[in-house]
């Protein structure tokens, strides 16, 4: 196993360092057309370059600065739609699709630079605005591009949907700066540098990370440690207490280790046993903590709850990265993983299937803790939707196949017949 980009370690003390190094036989830049490692360092300093102009033009915009003169009036436009959409980025409707493309493809760092400001996190932990606008640069290049689904928009999406999270009543009312700060964080990070395949992928490969981590957890570990080590080379936190800075990389990894979906009944059967007994105590810190994690959990796996045209394009790109990963495997000869076959495993059978053993579940239970409110009943309802449409669509697929099949034993029967009256 190869990863490509750069090979360069954050690790420091207390944090396990972590080199990209290279493996036997399967190579990850097969995922994506690049192909020279030169290649790949010349264009990412040149878009590092471009992108803090851009980034530059873009916060003195966002902050209402009107340049005099304006060298490029389409970017201008672009500029103005994407502060437009931010007034409404508390909206469940939010398109960061869209919002990305507005943004050239710098989402993420926009849309933090945003919530960091509304929540008055800057002010209140007294972060400096270079600093942490470098660290935000730093978390969305670490997300690969080529993955069609763990890559930053995706991160931009959860952080959108966390944001949305934070300010339903039943939690925001007892939120302080940093529980508000770490759900951010964690959200925007929580899966930097996701190489595009699965734990089972990376055990079965013996790769690097899977030893390093035993095999548990693997790649939000990996995801952890990394953001650690980003946040330590930016020197973000730097100004703050020693035991501040410690307590706030513990409770990332606690957030971000809560996305492993093998630890989701762990989650699901503590959150069932509060809301039953009644016993969530939210001005304890303990309890607090308990729910961001499970906020991060919906926000993470909330594409099934978004609207259907956002929620399709969602899906088909999650289904895209398992085809990649099965046509990996079976190109090394390496056992099929489940929902990895584009020959059995559809999208529609897929979705279904998560929706109902994995998504439904967990939503039923954050709107029981939120109280129904009118976004928990919004988010199921379109869940309930889009899972009807999916159906749909597998009815379609299985009678369009069974109509194959009927036609082909009728073709088969022709053929037969024509070749015993040909038969001397």
């Amino acid at each position: 196993l190869c990863f490509a980009g750069d090979a360069r370690v954050r690790g420091q003390t207390g944090v396990v360092s972590e080199r990209r190094g290279s493996y036997p036989f399967i190579d990850f830049r097969l995922l994506n057309n690049t192909t020279l490692s030169g290649e790949i360092g010349t264009k990412k300093k040149v878009k590092r370059l471009l992108s803090f102009q851009r980034y530059f033009h873009a916060s003195r915009l966002l902050r209402g600065i009107v340049p005099q003169a304006s060298l490029y009036l389409l970017d201008e436009d672009y500029l103005g739609q994407a502060r437009h959409m931010l007034s409404k980025v508390g909206m469940w409707d939010f398109d960061i699709f869209l919002f990305d493309r507005l943004t050239n493809g710098n989402s993420l760092v926009t849309l933090l630079c945003h919530l960091f400001n509304v929540h008055g996190l800057i002010h209140h932990f007294q972060l400096d605005m270079v600093t942490l606008h470098r660290f935000f640069v730093m978390v969305q290049e670490d997300y690969h591009s080529q993955n069609p689904y763990h890559n930053a928009v995706h991160a931009a999406d959860v952080t959108q949907a966390m944001h949305c999270y934070l300010r339903e009543p039943k939690l925001a009312n007892f939120l302080t700066p940093s529980d508000i700060m770490l759900g951010l964080l964690a959200a925007a990070a929580h899966d930097v540098d996701h190489p595009g395949v699965n734990q089972p992928f990376l055990i079965k490969t013996k790769h690097h990370l899977a030893s390093l981590y035993q095999n548990v957890s693997v790649l939000e570990n990996h995801h952890w440690r990394s953001t650690i080590g980003m946040l330590r080379e930016s020197r973000l936190l730097a100004h703050l207490p020693k035991e501040v800075t410690q307590d706030i990389e513990q409770q990332l990894g606690s957030l971000i280790l809560a996305t492993d979906i093998n630890r989701q009944n762990e989650f699901l059967i503590r959150l069932k046993s509060h809301l039953d007994n009644q016993d969530l105590r939210l001005e304890d810190a303990q309890d607090r903590h308990f729910m961001l994690q499970i906020a991060l959990k919906c926000a993470d796996i909330c594409n099934p709850c978004r609207v259907w045209d956002l929620s399709k394009q969602w899906s088909e790109r999650v289904c895209e990265e398992f085809y990649r990963q099965g046509d990996l495997e079976q190109k090394f000869e390496l056992e099929i993983s489940p929902l990895c076959n584009q020959q059995k495993d559809t999208i529609p059978s897929i979705q279904i299937g998560f929706m109902t053993y994995i998504v439904e579940p967990l939503f039923e239970r954050w709107a029981q803790f939120t109280g129904n409110t009118p976004l928990s009943e919004n988010m199921l309802n379109h869940l309930r939707r889009n899972k009807t449409k999916w159906r749909s669509l597998l009815h379609k697929q299985h009678s369009s196949s069974r109509s194959n099949d009927h036609s082909g034993q009728v073709t088969g029967s022709q053929e037969q017949t024509l070749n015993e009256e040909e038969t001397p």
